[in-house]
């Protein structure tokens, strides 16, 4: 079942009296429960895809369809709505609020949305067990290493039980370590959440654990690859793509 895609999606910037092409007529769909990377050089076009995937900005043709909903048909209140309810979001920077623990940065959106923390309190539990952060519950950010504010921010994003999850580059700011256990977790999540997610990121070693990876180049789709059973897809495949689209 497809809960995300996009038809002929296609977004322009003006600068000055230049019109620069982001996207150019992207086609694109993501079945439930899929683990998509997507990757090209810099400049793209890849944020600006996230970005309208997720309704946090519009197209200037073309349109996305979110759990089966056309966004150009909706006002800006529904997108809100929608994306409240069916997209959760995991940054580079965590995007933590300073003053909230642990447990009640996880539950911001359900705050947000009107919504008591006891009510849901044996979810956010699940996920703070689920991301190895029982004993952090209490601890705000400042308390936390860089990669356990990732680890609040993944379960964060998947509170509301969400039909997507959407990630750009949330490895990006951690060492290569912490980096690699956060790729685990997300793949660990998807799984025991039943959760579909699409990632942006620049790095091979992240892409190598989606299912699939779709390679942008001047604002379109160029490429695809599959990864192979379990295991994703090979580094050293990733690397010869973006090789050639780099030069």
């Amino acid at each position: 079942m497809i809960v995300l895609e996009t038809r002929q999606l296609t977004k322009l910037y003006r600068m000055g009296e230049v019109a620069v092409t982001a996207l150019a007529g992207v086609d694109f769909a993501v079945e439930r429960g899929e683990f998509v990377a997507i990757m090209g050089p810099s400049g793209s076009g890849k944020s600006t895809l996230l970005h309208l995937l997720g309704g946090l900005d519009t197209p200037t043709s073309g349109d996305v369809f979110l759990a089966g909903q056309p966004l150009s048909k909706l006002g800006d209140d529904e997108i809100t709505r929608l994306r409240r309810h069916k997209v959760g979001f995991i940054f580079q920077f965590y995007n933590l609020l300073p003053t909230l623990t642990t447990s009640e940065n996880v539950a911001l959106p359900l705050l947000i949305d009107g919504k008591s923390m006891g009510t849901y309190r044996q979810r956010i539990d699940e996920l703070l067990r689920l991301v190895n952060l029982s004993d952090r519950a209490d601890h705000r950010p400042d308390q936390l290493s860089g990669g356990q504010q990732q680890r609040v921010a993944i379960a964060r994003a998947f509170v509301n039980d969400p039909e997507i999850v959407l990630a750009d580059e949330p490895t990006g700011n951690l060492d290569s370590h912490s980096g690699g256990a956060i790729l685990e977790l997300l793949r660990t999540t998807r799984r025991e959440m039943e959760a579909t997610i699409v990632m942006v990121t620049h790095d091979p070693r992240a892409a190598s654990y989606a299912d699939r990876i779709v390679f942008l180049q001047d604002g379109r789709i160029v490429y695809h690859l599959a990864g192979q059973d379990t295991r994703g897809v090979p580094v050293r495949q990733i690397m010869r793509v973006m090789g050639k689209l780099e030069l």
